[in-house]
C-alpha cells in the first residue's frame, strides 16, 4: 500500500512539474501580450451598447456610467434593460439618464421571455430598439476607459474580423471575497487566456465585451439563435468562426468588478464558470488540471512522505505561481495585489475544479439551472 501511495504521488508531482513549466512559459507570454499592431481606426460607424441588467450590484452606477463617458467620434445608443419593474438596477439607470440628457440613453422593461438565458432574454427585448450599424454587448460588472469604443470599433475594422470581445482583468472591491476572485482572474484566468491565444489553443469570446456588425448578428439568426444556451458569449464566437470570420481579441483589457459579498456567493459563481467552461471545451478543461501546481505538489509531498524532490518541486511550483503572477501585475500596471493570499486562492481554485465534475445544477442571478450536455440550460424547476 505504501509502495502504491509513493508511486502516485510521483505521478502526481510529474503533473505538478509539467504545470510548473506550463506557468513558465505563460509569465513570458504575458509579457508579450498586446505586441501585434493593429490597423488604423478609420471609420466611426454608429453605435449601440447593449447593457442587460438584473439586480443592484456593488460599484454598478460607476460601472454604467463608464459607458456613458466615451470619447468616440460617432454617434453612441446605450441601452439598458430589464425584465421587472421592481428591479433594483432601475433607481441607478434612471438616475443616470436624469444626469447625462444630451445623450441617447434609454431603459427597456420587457418582461417577455426567449427561451432559458435571462441574459438573452434581455438582449432579445433591447434589440427592438437598437439603431446602431455595430452593436456592442457588455456585462453589468464591467468598466472601461473612455477610448474603448473607438478601440472595439477599430479592432472591428480589420480584414476578416467578424467580431471583437476583449480579455479582462479583475477589480477589486477590497473584501477577502472580492480580492480571492480577483485573484481567480488575474493568477489563473488571465495568463490562461494568453496562453490559449498565443498558442491557438483558444477561440475565446467573452461577455465582458462582444461587438460585431448588426448585419453579422442578422446571418446568425439574431440574439434568438442563443436562446437556451448557457455559454451565449462563447456561442456567439463560434457562430461568427461558422461565417468564415475571426473573433479578434485586442491587446487592452477592461475590468471585471469582483463583487460577490460571501463565500458562498463566491463559491457557487466560481462553480458557475468552471461548468460553463467545461461545457464549452471539456478536454481542454481537463487539461487545466495540470495549472494547479501548488495544491498537485503538496498532495505528491505528501503521499511521498515528504521526499526531498518533492519538497523541492513544491518550492518550485511556490516560485512559478509568485513569478506568474508578478508578471501579469507588471504587464497590466495592476495596484495592490493580494500576493499574501495566492496559496490560498489556489487551494481554493483546485476544490472548485473538483467540485465541477459533481452533478449538479448552476446558480445564476438567484435561479437554478440544469445544463445539458449540448450545453443548453434549463431552469430547474421545468425539470422537476
Amino acid at each position: 500500500m505504501a509502495l502504491a501511495m509513493y508511486i502516485l504521488g510521483q505521478i502526481i508531482g510529474v503533473l505538478a512539474a509539467f504545470g510548473c513549466l506550463y506557468w513558465l512559459l505563460a509569465a513570458w507570454l504575458v509579457g508579450r501580450f498586446g505586441s501585434r499592431t493593429t490597423a488604423a481606426h478609420l471609420q466611426s460607424p454608429s453605435v449601440t451598447i447593449l447593457k442587460p441588467l438584473h439586480g443592484d450590484e456593488p460599484q454598478l452606477a460607476a460601472n454604467l456610467l463608464s459607458f456613458a463617458r466615451q470619447d468616440y467620434a460617432g454617434p453612441i445608443q446605450i441601452i439598458f434593460g430589464v425584465q421587472s419593474p421592481a428591479d433594483a438596477a432601475i433607481p441607478d439607470v434612471r438616475a443616470l439618464i436624469d444626469a447625462l440628457p444630451g445623450q441617447d440613453l434609454s431603459l427597456v422593461l420587457n418582461a417577455q421571455r426567449h427561451g432559458s438565458n435571462p441574459k438573452v432574454s434581455n438582449l432579445i427585448n433591447m434589440m427592438l430598439q437598437a439603431k446602431g450599424e455595430v452593436i456592442v454587448l457588455a456585462d453589468s460588472d464591467i468598466v472601461v476607459e473612455p477610448d474603448y469604443v473607438t478601440r472595439v470599433v477599430g479592432e472591428l475594422q480589420n480584414p476578416g474580423v467578424g467580431a471583437v470581445s476583449c480579455a479582462y482583468r479583475g477589480g477589486s472591491l477590497g473584501t477577502m471575497w472580492s480580492r480571492l476572485a480577483v485573484l481567480a482572474i488575474d493568477s489563473h484566468f488571465l495568463p490562461n487566456v494568453v496562453v490559449g491565444l498565443a498558442g491557438k489553443l483558444a477561440t475565446p469570446c467573452f461577455g465582458a465585451t462582444i461587438a460585431l456588425r448588426r448585419e453579422t448578428l442578422d446571418k446568425l439568426g439574431g440574439f434568438e439563435a442563443f436562446a437556451d444556451a448557457l455559454a451565449d458569449d462563447y456561442a456567439i464566437g463560434r457562430g461568427v468562426r461558422r461565417l468564415g470570420l475571426q473573433v479578434a481579441v485586442p491587446g487592452f483589457l477592461v475590468t471585471h468588478i469582483c463583487a460577490d459579498g460571501t463565500f458562498g456567493d463566491l463559491l457557487k459563481h466560481e462553480i458557475r464558470w468552471a461548468k460553463t467552461i467545461a461545457t464549452v471545451d471539456k478536454t481542454g478543461f481537463i487539461g487545466t488540471g495540470l495549472t494547479h501546481i501548488i495544491p498537485l505538489a503538496l498532495i505528491a509531498f505528501l503521499l511521498t512522505g515528504g521526499s526531498e524532490w518533492s519538497g523541492t518541486l513544491l518550492a518550485a511550483s511556490l516560485a512559478c505561481r509568485y513569478l506568474l503572477l508578478w508578471s501579469v501585475s507588471r504587464r497590466f500596471d495592476l495596484k495592490d495585489v493580494a500576493f499574501w493570499l495566492l496559496v490560498l486562492r489556489d487551494g481554493l481554485s483546485f476544490f472548485v475544479y473538483l467540485a465541477s465534475f459533481l452533478p449538479s445544477a448552476v446558480h445564476w442571478k438567484g435561479k437554478s439551472f440544469l445544463v445539458k450536455t449540448d450545453g443548453s440550460m434549463i431552469a430547474r424547476h421545468e425539470s422537476d
